[in-house]
């Protein structure tokens, strides 16, 4: 412990016998210092944050894709802020265009904003705006500017994208609605070639089984009108034309009874909204001019020895209606075989018809649901813009308006004033202590006595006169006065320090 403190006692002595390059040292240091700090620039920082909500009239279950998009693109206009377009438009609101006379000086100082403006996402649809300037009324409005930008890029790119996506549909549908027609008209043609006179619906094979099958069913029902009607021709010709008793009634032939029914089945057809094109009602037609040809040959006049019998009336009646029948179905019958051959005929002179048919089907089923889905998108948009255009769809709430900072972020300079004093008092102490190791001096008899390996008999202690002690106290006030000199200018820098922080704010 003892040697420690003879150690220290060294030390000091060799720094104080060199006092004055120490403080010669430490002036040098903390000028040099304090210069440095002195022209570093201040950096103040304002805060903002923003709260984005976003609203829709709409139902939230069909429009969820529309709100995934505003979100998409806030979260692109957060990340695009800080672009060059945007930053000339800071300088040019801002004080700083008043350091700018020209684009490029405008340039450059959006160029050097970049790295002095920061976006960050603190969480759901809150942002926290934060920018960097010489002055705090600086950085205030430079945060300001950019608050302004972000709401006034968000609402007027909503709308311009709305437009532009509607434009674009717009032109697409009348692209597709061109394509239709064509793929229609191409439809229309092909049915009136091939398929205009078959029944059903779908493709030529399709159509033609349905005819075939509407041709057995035909069938069928003309063996059971033929069947029916000779039936009914055996028990007329069983039941007497008149009953003996009273007579004189004018008796009505079979001619013009079947006349009558015909006239009653057109009627019928007729109010079931048949055309004159149906082929029921060309049948009914072609047999109307038959039977009223042969209603002109028969004789008319009272039954001669009885009445007319009611049921021989009766059953001539029926007998016409089933007649029309067998006939109507004759015809439809000759109408479809003749359909069919016709087909037939088309088809053995065109092989790839059935072809051509499904390639135009497929064609206008493709082009009809891209035109309807198209077409509901188109609406959706125009629907979707219309509630922005009338309805405020994103809401911009100004959180934590622009700070104006009192202090500036960086640098701390009371921090760094006193470090520079710090480092050049010990820089001082520091030189003084490495020039004593320099010098070949011994401060005490034992180190003398290491040294040269020889015995100190004795040492002799340094005697002052007068003169040189009063003039070792004038040197010591003027060490003092220049040490406190030090000191005054540490707490001078400090006062402009906080003068210059009162005047800025």
């Amino acid at each position: 412990m003892t040697g420690l403190y003879e150690e220290i006692r060294i030390a000091v002595h060799a720094v104080w016998t060199r006092r004055w390059m120490a403080l010669a040292v430490a002036w040098a240091i903390c000028l040099l210092g304090w210069l440095v700090v002195s022209q570093m620039p201040s950096r103040y920082e304002s805060r903002a944050r923003v709260f984005v909500q976003m609203r829709s009239v709409l139902p939230t279950t069909g429009d969820a894709g529309a709100m995934g998009d505003q979100q998409r693109d806030i979260d692109t206009v957060r990340q695009t802020l800080t672009s060059a377009v945007n930053l000339e438009k800071v300088v040019r609101g801002t004080d700083l265009a008043k350091t700018a006379s020209n684009d490029r000086e405008v340039a450059d100082r959006a160029a050097g904003l970049q790295n002095a403006i920061k976006i960050t996402a603190q969480q759901d649809n809150l942002f926290e705006i934060v920018s960097v300037a010489a002055t705090p009324k600086l950085a205030s409005s430079i945060t300001q500017k950019l608050i302004d930008i972000f709401v006034e890029t968000n609402l007027s790119d909503d709308r311009t994208q709305s437009a532009q996506t509607l434009q674009f549909l717009d032109g697409q549908l009348q692209s597709l609605g061109a394509k239709l027609q064509d793929a229609e008209a191409k439809r229309a043609e092909f049915q009136n070639n091939y398929l205009g006179s078959l029944p059903g619906t779908g493709s030529v094979s399709d159509r033609i089984g349905a005819a075939r099958s509407q041709m057995s069913q035909v069938d069928a029902e003309l063996a059971s009108a033929s069947s029916s009607l000779a039936a009914l021709q055996g028990q007329l010709s069983a039941t007497p034309p008149s009953i003996a008793g009273l007579g004189g009634t004018a008796a009505v032939g079979p001619v013009r009874a079947r006349l009558a029914a015909i006239q009653g089945q057109l009627a019928d057809a007729r109010g079931r909204g048949y055309t004159d094109n149906h082929p029921d009602v060309i049948a009914l037609k072609s047999q109307l001019a038959q039977a009223q040809s042969a209603a002109r040959s028969e004789p008319t006049g009272a039954a001669a020895g009885g009445t007319p019998n009611p049921a021989y009336l009766s059953l001539q009646s029926m007998l016409a209606d089933r007649q029309a029948n067998v006939a109507a179905l004759r015809m439809r019958k000759q109408q479809l075989q003749a359909d069919l051959e016709t087909i037939s005929a088309k088809l053995a002179g065109d092989p790839q018809a059935a072809a051509q048919q499904g390639e135009i089907e497929r064609n206008y089923t493709v082009l009809k649901d891209q035109y309807d889905r198209l077409l509901a998108q188109r609406e959706q948009v125009n629907l979707r813009s219309q509630a922005q255009s009338q309805t405020d769809a994103v809401k911009f709430s100004v959180i934590d308006p622009p700070t104006q900072p009192r202090t500036p972020t960086a640098p701390n300079r009371p921090l760094l004033l006193t470090g520079v004093l710090i480092v050049g008092i010990l820089g001082g102490i520091g030189s003084a202590f490495a020039m004593s190791k320099v010098q070949a001096t011994f401060p005490t008899a034992q180190r003398l006595e290491k040294a040269s390996g020889m015995p100190v008999i004795g040492s002799i202690g340094e005697m002052l006169t007068r003169q040189q002690s009063e003039l070792r106290q004038k040197r010591l006030r003027l060490f003092i006065g220049g040490a406190g000199a030090l000191a005054v200018g540490y707490v001078a820098l400090l006062g402009v320090e906080m003068l210059q922080r009162g005047l800025a704010a």
